[in-house]
C-alpha cells in the first residue's frame, strides 16, 4: 500500500512539473523589403536578418517575406512563405528552401517606382492573422517614405490587434539632412498608425543586436 501511495505521490509531482513548465510560444515573422529607390542598396542588410530569422524560428512557426512596391497588397509579391513542419528534417529541408529564394531576391531585386507600405502592412497582417500564433510579428525593412500610385486610397485603421511592428534600419533621406524633422515625424506617424490598429511598435537601428529582435 505504502508503495503505490508513493507511487501515485511521484506521478503527481510529474504531472504537476509538467503542467508547470511553459511550451515555447508559437511564432510569425512577416518580413517586408522595401525595393524603392536607393534602398535597394541596403539589400545586403535584409538578407542578414532574414538568415538571423531561419536560425532562430523553430518548428511550428512561420516566416513569410514580400517586396514593397508599388501595389503591394497583391500575392504577387510575396518572395516565399512557410510554415516549419514539426519534424526536424524537414523543418531544416524548408529552411533551405527559403534561404535560395531570399538569396535570390536580394540579387535579382529592382528598384520600385512607388512604395505601398500601407497595403504591404495590411496583406501581413492578413497572413499572421490566419497562423493563429501566439506571438506575430511584422518587420519592415525600409525608411518609411510611403508614395502612393495616384488614385491608390490606403487612409484606414490598419487590423494589427496584438501584433508586434517593427522599424528595421530605417535609413535617413537626402531632405531629412535638411529638416531632421521630417525623419522624425515619419516615425511618429507610423508609430500612431499602429497604435491606433491595436499594434505595439518599435524602432531597430542597431542591427548588431538581433538576438533582441523578437523580444516579447
Amino acid at each position: 500500500m505504502k508503495i503505490y501511495h508513493l507511487v501515485s505521490t511521484l506521478v503527481l509531482c510529474s504531472t504537476l512539473i509538467a503542467c508547470g513548465a511553459k511550451a515555447p510560444k508559437s511564432k510569425a515573422v512577416y518580413m517586408l523589403i522595401d525595393t524603392s529607390g536607393t534602398y535597394t542598396r541596403e539589400l545586403d542588410k535584409a538578407q542578414r536578418i532574414g538568415n538571423y530569422l531561419l536560425g532562430s524560428l523553430n518548428s511550428g512557426d512561420s516566416l513569410a517575406m514580400a517586396r514593397i512596391d508599388s501595389g503591394s497588397f497583391s500575392e504577387k509579391d510575396i518572395i516565399y512563405k512557410v510554415t516549419f513542419d514539426m519534424r526536424p528534417s524537414m523543418a531544416t529541408t524548408q529552411k533551405h528552401r527559403f534561404k535560395r529564394q531570399l538569396d535570390k531576391f536580394i540579387s535579382t531585386a529592382k528598384p520600385s517606382a512607388h512604395t505601398d507600405i500601407s497595403g504591404a502592412v495590411l496583406q501581413a497582417a492578413e497572413f499572421l492573422n490566419e497562423t493563429q500564433a501566439q506571438e506575430k510579428y511584422i518587420l519592415i525593412f525600409s525608411d518609411l517614405e510611403e508614395d502612393l500610385v495616384r488614385g491608390q486610397i490606403r487612409d484606414f485603421t490598419l487590423p494589427l490587434v496584438q501584433v508586434k511592428v517593427v522599424a528595421l534600419n530605417v535609413t535617413k533621406l537626402r531632405s531629412d539632412n535638411i529638416d531632421p524633422r521630417d525623419y522624425l515625424n515619419r516615425l511618429d506617424d507610423w508609430e500612431k498608425r499602429v497604435s491606433e490598429g491595436g499594434g505595439l511598435w518599435r524602432v531597430v537601428n542597431d542591427l548588431d543586436r538581433l538576438d533582441k529582435l523578437l523580444d516579447s
